[in-house]
C-alpha cells in the first residue's frame, strides 16, 4: 500500500473539509463500507469478534480489526479483554456509538422503503 505523504494537498483538503464541514466529519469517523454495517450489527447488543465476523462474511480479517480499532481510538467502541484461557473479548457501542442509533434505524427505515430484501 502506498503511503500518502501528510504534508501533501489531498491530505491538506481533507483535513480542511473535516474542519469546516459536519458531514465530512461525521463520514471521516463511521464512512467507507464496513463501519456503518459492523456498527449496526452492535446496536443489538456486544458481540465477540468471531460473532462480528460470521454476521459479517465478507469482510476481511484485516479490514474488520482495522476498524474495530479506529472505532475504539473514535471511542465509538468499546473493547473489553476478560483475562481469561483462551481470551474472552467483547466489543460494545459506547454512549458516543450509542448516539449513532437513530442516524443508522433510519438508514434502515430508508432502505425498507425502498423495498430492500436481504438476500
Amino acid at each position: 500500500m502506498t503511503a500518502i505523504k501528510e504534508n501533501s494537498t489531498s491530505n491538506a483538503n481533507r483535513r480542511a473539509s473535516k474542519a469546516t464541514c459536519p458531514v465530512s466529519f461525521v463520514m471521516s469517523k463511521i464512512g467507507g463500507h464496513w463501519k456503518p454495517i459492523i456498527l449496526f450489527h452492535l446496536l443489538s447488543g456486544p458481540k465477540r469478534y468471531s460473532e462480528l465476523k460470521k454476521l459479517i462474511p465478507a469482510v476481511t480479517e484485516k479490514m474488520l480489526i482495522q476498524h474495530l480499532k479506529e472505532m475504539q481510538e473514535d471511542v465509538l467502541v468499546f473493547r473489553k479483554a476478560e483475562n481469561v484461557v483462551p481470551p474472552f473479548v467483547t466489543y460494545s457501542l459506547s454512549a458516543e456509538g450509542e448516539q449513532l442509533r437513530p442516524i443508522l434505524d433510519e438508514m434502515v427505515k430508508w432502505a425498507d422503503a425502498r423495498d430492500f430484501k436481504p438476500q
